[in-house]
């Protein structure tokens, strides 16, 4: 097992902190700020593992952090940052996307436009007939069981992942054109493996059930919840070229937008009035199928958590669950305690079992921090 050195800025630190300049994006205004209510108090918090136990101090500096926003009952109770990061820069969630994504599906399922979750790929995006995903199920993309013959690898750079990824960052659109060369695999709803492309056909399909871009979308949610500050969606191409949200990978928010995103997964509501729904916010939370349960993943992905609908549940019954993006990007929504932690973070990736180890070791602290913040 790696042993790293205490955390150092790292030299691609703008590869999360306003990453716009390294894509095509758009921006989605924050017509109506509301920061949160302030009652900051220390937090005595003791985190165990990697083999050892520690406080949050040197669980923030050994997992490379970058933020870390706490709020408790719609309170901002902590807020630290890292050097040369505050609290207006924007953060690329990269995977936590795909919860936020979750919560757009969700409102084109309470507003009725998205009525069937075991509806086809087919019926809304009929670019995708005849490919891997034809029968798969808007469930399926949603639980990410679609059973394409897809390895999400970006340690090898001649992975299928690797080079749509690269091809995301060249900017010269087209990347759902690449969906439909995705060879078939298991038969749908058989099994689970990690699956970016599934998130973007899901955002296909919520598109085209909607006629709502992902940053329109989005617009509406910023509007609602009072964003404090702009969000930036990425693009596969220039947005007047017809460039399409990577729905997958490439939102950027503040920290504190990042603990908004957690706050609607509590209960589904903002100030009472429902956003996502108190019924989705439930069902998303929670795994469908036996093989989806926490710790019942394949172990190469992680040993605590379990899958839900784009959300990662730490317990069985939902109760708790994250939003987790490479190199540590993570909201932790502890639904009972009303506390939502977020932790940003630039861990080196090029080590696998380094990243593993900074995964892990963030379950378990975030966790003990909603705990210490919000004890029941």
């Amino acid at each position: 097992m790696s042993n790293k050195p205490a955390f150092e800025a790292p030299e691609d630190l703008d590869t999360f902190r306003e990453p716009q300049h390294g894509f095509h994006h758009v921006e989605v205004p924050a017509p109506t700020p509301r920061p949160w209510p302030v009652d900051r108090r220390p937090l005595e918090v003791r985190i165990v593992g990697a083999g050892r136990e520690m406080g949050l101090a040197e669980f923030l500096r050994v997992t490379s952090a970058t933020t870390c926003v706490v709020v408790v009952d719609g309170v901002l109770v902590h807020e630290w940052y890292a050097d040369g990061v505050t609290a207006e820069d924007r953060l690329l969630g990269n995977s936590a996307t795909k919860s936020a994504l979750a919560h757009l599906t969700g409102i084109a399922v309470l507003s009725g436009q998205l009525p069937d979750l075991d509806a086809t790929v087919r019926d809304y995006v009929p670019e995708l007939h005849g490919s891997a995903y034809d029968r798969v199920t808007v469930r399926q993309l949603l639980t990410m069981t679609t059973g394409v013959g897809w390895i999400e690898d970006y340690h090898d750079p001649d992975s299928l992942a690797s080079r749509m990824f690269r091809h995301w960052r060249e900017g010269g659109g087209g990347i759902r054109d690449l969906l439909a060369d995705i060879p078939a695999g298991d038969v749908p709803g058989s099994r689970y493996a990690y699956c970016s492309p599934d998130s973007m056909v899901l955002d296909w399909v919520r598109e085209n059930a909607t006629g709502q871009t992902y940053a329109g979308s989005l617009a509406e949610v910023w509007r609602t919840i009072g964003a404090e500050w702009p969000a930036i969606v990425g693009l596969d191409g220039p947005a007047n070229a017809g460039g399409v949200a990577m729905a997958a990978a490439a939102l950027a928010v503040s920290a504190r937008d990042w603990a908004r995103i957690g706050w609607l997964q509590v209960d589904g509501t903002w100030d009472g009035v429902p956003v996502v729904g108190s019924s989705w916010a439930d069902a998303s939370s929670r795994p469908t199928l036996p093989f989806l349960r926490p710790g019942r993943l394949p172990s190469t992905i992680t040993s605590h958590a379990g899958f839900g609908y784009h959300w990662w549940p730490t317990t069985s019954d939902g109760s708790r669950v994250m939003a987790d993006g490479m190199r540590g990007q993570f909201v932790y929504v502890d639904r009972p305690r009303r506390t939502v932690v977020v932790k940003t973070s630039a861990w080196p990736y090029a080590d696998a079992w380094w990243d593993r180890q900074c995964r892990d070791l963030s379950y378990l602290g975030l966790a003990a921090i909603a705990e210490t913040a919000a004890p029941s």
